[in-house]
């Protein structure tokens, strides 16, 4: 598990360098979780860099952040959680952070049509700059992608509905629904779906329908090798398996949000990923196309 809260002049400098050179704010927190950092500490720090500030290392850790409480889960309890038109099966959960690994979210006749839907409207991947709360390419994301807005029609409704009864949030509350393609070495390097508190950009982003709480990470083919998703904090690795689901949630009632949900996708080394994203937020959204991690 991390244990360094102190930042060195190395690191210091390590950091500053690779902000110049274009490296994500993710990237560089993966970087210092897998030396050991705490990874509130780590996101805390490479943050107030980007920005410009005086990072947290001069002072102790207890000052710098509170620690993260976590709410009821959200998920519904149970081996089994039922929705209006299929069981789904729970295969594993984590309690802190809630994570849970979901079987037989989507058929495989709904993967399969949600991929045909989407083959010919891809566009490269984006991401929120941190301070101006625009759009941005950045190497650590290598997808391109679509995204379908709630209620889009009646297929894509009756999906929406599954996801919110699964996630145990109003329909109203999510984002469109993402659908992401990596071709072979394509990756999402660790990050955050939560916007960080603080940032400029997370202002502008939150404005409308406030923080997001979980995400359903959908699979919708099977990967010949490679693309598994990872929790580096946890050491927590899940294989791709055509309409199987990783949960996880990372926001509470009192705004806090919790960097143990630090997470990415491993490279595609043989074959393509296909996969669905659904944020949802703390009130209802409503607008049609959704925000980017």
């Amino acid at each position: 598990m991390a244990t360094h809260t102190q930042l060195t002049a190395q690191w210091h400098d390590w950091i500053v360098e690779n902000l110049a050179r274009g490296c994500a704010v993710q990237a560089l927190v993966e970087d210092m979780c897998r030396s050991g950092f705490d990874a509130t500490f780590a996101h805390a720090a490479v943050e107030a860099l980007a920005r410009g500030e005086q990072p947290p290392a001069a002072r102790p850790l207890k000052a710098q952040t509170i620690a993260y409480v976590a709410d009821a889960p959200r998920l519904p309890a149970g081996n089994v959680i039922p929705t209006h038109d299929r069981d789904v099966r729970v295969l594993l959960r984590v309690a802190a952070p809630t994570i849970a690994v979901l079987d037989q979210v989507l058929s495989d006749e709904e993967c399969d049509e949600l991929i045909r839907r989407s083959a010919d409207k891809l566009q490269r991947s984006t991401t929120v700059d941190p301070v101006n709360g625009g759009y941005e390419v950045i190497a650590a994301r290598s997808s391109e992608g679509t995204f379908f807005p709630v209620n889009a029609d009646d297929f894509i409704a009756r999906l929406d509905r599954r996801i919110a009864e699964l996630m145990n949030c109003p329909v109203e509350n999510g984002e469109g629904l993402q659908v992401l393609h990596y071709g072979e070495g394509g990756e999402y390097q660790p990050h955050f779906d939560y916007f960080s508190p603080g940032d400029p950009g997370s202002e502008a982003q939150m404005a409308v329908g406030g923080q997001r709480v979980s995400t359903l990470l959908i699979y919708l083919n099977d990967v010949a090798q490679g693309g598994a998703t990872v929790f580096p904090t946890l050491g927590l690795r899940v294989l791709p398996k055509k309409g199987m689901a990783v949960y996880f949630e990372y926001s509470n009632r009192a705004g806090q949000v919790d960097p143990l949900t630090l997470h990415g996708g491993e490279p595609v080394e043989k074959g393509e990923k296909w996969i669905i994203t659904k944020w949802m937020r703390q009130r209802s959204y409503g607008l049609a196309a959704p925000a980017e991690p």
